[in-house]
């Protein structure tokens, strides 16, 4: 694919499963370069193959589909092009979406009340004065901000402590009953007089269930719909780590109090009670005696009973890493995913430790939801960036093609997965993406983030936009990343630069011997995040490279301790806390060394690899005379590749590929450069 044919790439959501087991609905996102943002609908997917998939409504971006239990009403998030997303809902059957909230800051994320007539939902507050509260004080006329707390900030969000995230509950109005009115005059003075955000507009009123010192979030009804458990962090000192507790509150309003699963810090991902109202599950890792001991933790399985008692783990936590929502799939059983060697698998769990593996193979299982005896799954693969498919006797039958444009249009490169074999015998597991013809082709080593993350084998747009330039793409998952085990993940702990580095260029030496069509005397290498780390650390150390690209990276640790929003805790837990350790494992310690011609890439909003670091890096490699570029995007964040603006990414491969032009020329993208 092209730069300027990210409109063709359809992000499907988890599905949707209506209770009868006749059809899913997800969500189908795109970048749109008209718009400038992301555009999408709703789609109804039958599981009769005699029918087709179809859009079943007409918002700008209407996301998060969710059938009521009892199957009559649709409820989904819709956003405006200037908007905050808002919760909707729908006649199942087909009809005109109704908003029922109008939140400043917008709905997050919501779930049903098992009676289908309340939904609780979460959504941040504004401090007064502050995001809009008070007309003509924008965000440079705001008050100063006294920060006394580590954690205050988030990339892609900003400030945290001044909106934090609250959990409310609200009535689903009659569908077929008159629309509300919106009051005026005297109505609308009374009705705002009673403290609610929505009862101005005509809205049900939102009851506010929660509040604390801390952001609240996952909010699900327990079985008989009579309470509601959230995630949260508001146990004593929980500024100084990065733990969280489940915590249950009277769907009715009442206090919140926390249900406790076990002495040992952990950090919460997701909560579930069973069917049966019998077992609470949960997904957590294990955060060491201080709270903070994440490296390489994978995220477990946990079940225990409502009434109370000790958590029981369930899943294997040294080599499965589960990830997700927790989805019902009978009366005392759940759903999860699982990421194994650069796959998403799906699994069932029961809660007397039974589990089986429902879906496994190349692909990356997006979401799962049940109804009855039929499984409907969203998925990606080297061919699809989103598919919808049922689970019939242990196979997926395809229900959709929402990525027919994208392969009729484009020509999508199948990855070869490949091992290599390091020198101290270490096998490392990745993939070619090679372009059109016999070569030699030059060769692009890509390097991923996290660093605790796993590259796949499903589609992936950098791989193929870089391959139809004419480049060989390859990309591997080092010692550090995730997907293999914890003790593959923790390898790097105090120790980054080592045996990664190693891993990353053994990968590269044995597909070069492996594929006689990869040029060895013209190789590139790039990376974002960690991968801009590890680029830049390895450029340091191997001068073969012709070129490289570092992005968003994690570049000084000394910096980043008081730039970054989670560095406060997360360079010392990697890199070990001295200074002497930080500075053996950093690339500005030895940007010295460097030869090799390097474009550095950042956003001007990124939190979490604040934009210094690549400043500072640029600044360091110009005054000692290395070929080197700065390309700042103004408005983005750590996620432009991902979910920046359409109009930048495109730029930025755009600016990408005429760097490698420069670098690595090929015919396809000498060509493309010079029409440019």
């Amino acid at each position: 694919m092209k730069a300027e044919q990210l409109p063709l790439l359809n992000s499907v959501s988890a599905p949707a499963v209506h209770p009868d087991a006749s059809r899913a609905v997800v969500s189908v996102t795109r970048p749109d370069f008209d718009a400038d943002a992301y555009v999408g609908q709703l789609w109804s997917v039958p599981f009769d193959s005699s029918q087709t998939p179809r859009r079943i409504t007409r918002g700008f971006r209407d996301t998060a589909p969710a059938f009521s239990p009892d199957g009559k009403v649709l409820a989904f998030l819709r956003a405006t092009p200037d908007g905050k997303p808002q919760l909707h809902i729908v006649e199942a059957a087909g009809g005109e979406p109704q908003a029922i909230t109008d939140r400043k800051l917008g709905v997050s994320e919501f779930s049903w009340a098992p009676d289908s007539a309340r939904i609780v939902f979460t959504s941040r507050v504004p401090e007064e004065g502050r995001y809009g509260t008070v007309d003509g004080v924008g965000s440079g006329s705001e008050d100063a901000r006294l920060v006394r707390s580590n954690q205050y900030r988030m990339n892609g969000l900003g400030y945290t402590l001044d909106r934090p995230g609250r959990i409310f509950v609200v009535d689903v109005p009659e569908l077929g009953g008159e629309p509300a009115v919106e009051p005026v005059g005297r109505a609308q003075a009374a009705k705002a007089a009673k403290g609610s955000e929505d009862a101005s507009r005509g809205l049900p009123t939102a009851v506010q269930l929660s509040d604390g010192g801390s952001d609240h979030s996952g909010a699900v009804f327990s079985s008989d719909g009579r309470s509601v458990y959230f995630l949260a962090a508001e146990h004593d000192n929980h500024d100084d780590d990065i733990a969280s507790g489940i915590y249950k509150v009277p769907a009715a309003g009442g206090e919140a109090v926390l249900v406790r699963s076990g002495n040992a810090p952990q950090s919460i991902h997701a909560v579930r009670e069973s069917r049966n109202g019998k077992q609470l599950f949960f997904t957590a890792q294990e955060l060491g005696e201080r709270g903070l001991d994440f490296v390489a933790r994978n995220t477990a399985l946990y079940v225990m009973p409502t009434d109370g008692g000790d958590a029981r783990i369930l899943s294997d936590a040294e080599t499965q890493d589960l990830s997700g929502s927790l989805e019902p799939a009978g009366p005392d059983s759940v759903l999860a995913l699982n990421s194994h060697r650069g796959s998403v698998e799906l699994l069932k769990w029961t809660a007397d430790g039974g589990s089986e593996v429902l879906l496994h193979g190349e692909r990356v299982v997006l979401g799962a939801a049940a109804a009855g005896e039929v499984i409907a799954v969203s998925f990606a693969d080297a061919a699809s960036q989103g598919d919808v498919g049922v689970l019939e006797r242990g196979e997926l039958r395809m229900l959709s093609d929402f990525s027919a444009r994208l392969r009729n249009e484009t020509t999508v490169r199948e990855p070869r997965e490949f091992i290599a074999t390091g020198d101290d015998g270490y096998p490392v597991h990745g993939w070619l993406v090679a372009p059109e013809g016999p070569g030699p082709h030059p060769v692009l080593l890509n390097i991923h983030g996290g660093p605790f993350a796993q590259y796949s084998g499903s589609f992936f747009d950098e791989a193929q936009v870089y391959a139809e330039a004419g480049y060989a793409v390859l990309m591997c998952n080092p010692r550090g990343s995730a997907g293999y085990g914890q003790e593959h993940g923790a390898a790097i702990k105090e120790a980054m630069g080592t045996v990664d580095m190693a891993d990353v260029l053994a990968f590269l030496d044995g597909a070069l011997a492996a594929f006689p069509a990869l040029d060895p005397e013209a190789v590139g290498i790039m990376g974002g995040s960690y991968g801009g780390y590890l680029t830049a650390w390895t450029i340091a150390h191997d001068h073969r490279f012709k070129a490289a690209i570092v992005e968003r990276g994690f570049l000084d640790p000394v910096s980043f301790t008081g730039s970054s929003d989670i560095g406060w805790f997360f360079g010392g837990e990697y890199t070990g806390g001295t200074m002497e350790q930080m500075l053996a494992q950093s690339p500005m310690a030895v940007v010295s060394k460097v030869r090799t011609p390097t474009l550095v890439i950042h956003s001007e909003n990124d939190l979490r690899c604040p934009v210094e670091q690549g400043q500072r890096y640029f600044a360091a490699l110009k005054s000692q005379g290395v070929e080197t570029a700065l390309l700042l995007f103004p408005g983005e964040d750590h996620e432009l590749s991902r979910s920046g603006t359409p109009h930048h990414r495109k730029q930025r491969f755009e600016q990408i590929l005429a760097w490698w032009a420069e670098k690595l020329p090929t015919t396809r993208n000498r060509a493309a450069a010079e029409g440019a």
